[in-house]
């Protein structure tokens, strides 16, 4: 037997189809996940709460050629393999429940993408789902949020297309290995997503679109995801497992509310009725996400043309910037008298730079 790594292990196992909970009973019974490869067959056989089956197919499989040939393929492919015992995991992941030990990757996941909105519906999306999903990815992509859906047919696709039109990011999550596309209606969309993104899988090659594979895969959407957006969905579907495990990972859920007569509609009514964020603009999404509104700032600030001002104006404004704020902790903040703020502000709100809030209080446009 050769030298091989815990890291080495895990892709091995995964790469035979030995499921987490299978690895975490392994590793809560030797020192070192390695020491799998080492063991004679008999302590492999002694491990507890593991099926006879597993057992010999861990054995079978437990070969210098297989994995020579493991590691060829994953090469031939050029694709990245990241485990849970590296530091370029994704920070997401870490903790969902029933984490992926080891995912593939085609394209790159870049820091950026840990700002990343989920936007997932139904595969027959109706013409009212396809133009919402455009306009919120557009709306998400000038903030720099990272588009994550499954690939599928109807709206995960028009998302996946939004994003890559508006140049943003997009990561699509796959119930199948990274070298079958599926559906192959997508075949375009695959190969152009690794050039601003990234495909991901937890399956090794091979892997067929198996129906199980996709609830599975819905925990890893989520995931990656400050919240979910569920833009059509019918009372059974995908999209309301995606917002059922968002729910469980603690992420923010938002519904696109519809017809109540359409039955596409039929789910995301549901979820807006279970507590789910009813959403109508972008600013609706925005507002439950600390991360969005830190960015719609910066971008506010980036935009902002100080030459515009004159002396006093910089003064107010440079307070409104700050957090919203009444127009008497204006004065009382700049010692100008309050009929001159009240100028400024007025003023200030003609530019388009400042908008007035219940109750005499300002922020920024």
């Amino acid at each position: 037997m050769r030298d091989i790594s815990n890291r080495d292990v895990l892709i091995w196992l995964n790469s035979i189809n030995i499921g987490n909970k299978n690895i975490d009973k392994i590793m809560n019974q030797v020192s070192q996940l390695s020491d799998l490869w080492n063991s004679s067959s008999d302590k492999i056989y002694n491990l507890k709460g593991i099926k006879q089956k597993i057992k010999e197919e861990i054995i079978s499989k437990r070969k210098d050629d297989y994995l020579k040939r493991l590691f060829d393929a994953i090469e031939k492919h050029n694709i990245d393999v990241t485990t849970v015992l590296d530091e370029n995991y994704p920070m997401g992941l870490h903790y969902i429940y029933d984490k992926p030990k080891v995912i593939y990757i085609n394209g790159n996941i870049i820091e950026k993408d840990n700002i990343g909105i989920a936007i997932v519906g139904s595969r027959k999306a109706t013409s009212y789902g396809k133009w919402a999903t455009e306009k919120f990815v557009k709306e998400l992509v000038k903030l720099d949020v990272t588009i994550v859906s499954g690939l599928a047919l109807g709206i995960d696709s028009v998302a996946h297309k939004a994003a890559l039109r508006e140049g943003g990011r997009t990561i699509a999550i796959l119930g199948n290995g990274l070298d079958v596309i599926y559906p192959m209606k997508n075949k375009k969309i695959y190969e152009e997503i690794p050039k601003n993104g990234a495909l991901i899988s937890e399956y090794f090659f091979g892997m067929p679109p198996l129906a199980y594979n996709f609830p599975q895969r819905n925990r890893i959407i989520s995931g990656l995801s400050l919240g979910v957006v569920v833009i059509e969905a019918k009372k059974k579907s995908g999209s309301l497992i995606t917002a059922q495990h968002a729910l469980e990972q603690g992420k923010e859920v938002f519904a696109l509310p519809g017809n109540i007569n359409s039955i596409f509609s039929e789910g995301t009514n549901q979820l807006i009725k279970d507590g789910a964020k009813l959403i109508m603009e972008i600013d609706d999404i925005i507002e439950e996400i600390y991360q969005l509104q830190e960015k719609t700032k910066i971008k506010k600030e980036e935009n902002i043309d100080y030459s515009q001002l004159s002396t006093l104006e910089k003064q107010v404004f440079e307070l409104i910037k700050e957090k919203p704020i009444h127009c008497d902790s204006i004065a009382a903040n700049t010692g100008i008298d309050i009929s001159t703020i009240n100028s400024i502000l007025t003023i200030l709100e003609l530019k388009g730079m400042i908008k007035e809030m219940t109750g005499r209080i300002f922020t920024l446009s």
